[in-house]
């Protein structure tokens, strides 16, 4: 027979499994068990909200039978059986508030007139790769294949660019007065202390592909770095873009990413 401690000893054991299952959602697209549409796509998006709830219904119940009457042990399981899926879903929400704030664009740019444009081989590796085809930034956003849906109609003429720099202001081409081949070098040594992985580096024409993954899921995004001259010959321009490879939403990753870099070279040029 299932005692109400029993019940509640159940209650905090599915609990406890959910989030392993998100663990595994995720880890298993990062080493290549299966798709990431179907580890973010199914088994996150899909069902994870499904077992949250359901767990968070059986933990419930098995609260109220242990409070209902005496003796109440237990009672502290089946309070933790309810607040482990309680609070997954408070964060699922939370994420979805911020998503609705963010565009859907998965390619940022800190010079939109004239954005760093990926090198023939980092292009022939996101083939490879099956990622997303580069889009021109300075196109309407609603030209590309992705957006020619009803729901994307509010853009208008914008271009792919103009959105971007719109929801991320503070993304700009970053001026120093040091030389171009100083602020390369800081620029070189900021992308390896970032994690990312090099595989393109040109002094000469002050240019730096590189690819970032993110850790629970393993998704890699392409980052071309380029530096020339400021104005004048003056000092050094940096410019930066970062380009997911799947997805269409990157929920702000790629500009999170160049700000982060760019901080850091920054602070490398003042040491």
């Amino acid at each position: 027979m299932l005692t109400r401690s029993k019940f509640a000893g159940l209650a905090l054991a599915l609990s406890l499994l959910v989030p392993v299952w998100f663990l595994v959602s995720a880890l298993g697209v990062k080493f290549g068990l299966w798709s990431w549409r179907l580890g973010l796509g199914v088994l996150i998006i899909q069902w994870g909200p499904r077992l949250l709830l359901a767990t968070a219904v059986i933990a419930l119940v098995a609260l109220i039978l242990v409070l209902i009457r005496r003796p109440r042990a237990a009672w502290t399981a089946a309070l933790v059986a309810l607040l482990i899926p309680l609070t997954g879903l408070g964060y699922l929400v939370w994420v979805r508030a911020q998503a609705a704030d963010i565009p859907p664009i998965h390619d940022v740019a800190t010079d939109i007139a004239d954005p760093p444009a990926p090198s023939p081989g980092l292009l022939s590796l996101r083939t490879a790769a099956e990622a997303n085809p580069v889009a021109d930034l300075k196109a309407p956003l609603i030209a590309a294949d992705p957006y020619r849906d009803p729901r994307f109609a509010h853009f208008g003429d914008k271009s792919l660019g103009q959105v971007g720099h719109e929801a991320y202001p503070g993304l700009r081409t970053a001026a120093f007065t040091v030389a171009p081949t100083t602020a390369y070098t800081t620029a070189l040594k900021a992308a390896r202390g970032m994690g990312w992985t090099v595989v393109t580096q040109d002094p000469q024409a002050g240019v730096i592909e590189a690819t970032a993954g993110t850790f629970w899921f393993g998704f890699k995004d392409d980052v071309v770095v380029r530096v020339r001259s400021g104005a004048g010959g003056q000092g050094s321009r940096v410019d930066v873009r970062s380009i997911s490879r799947v997805g269409l939403s990157d929920l702000g990753a790629n500009a999170k990413r160049i700000e982060t870099y760019l901080a850091r070279v920054s602070a490398g040029l003042k040491t």
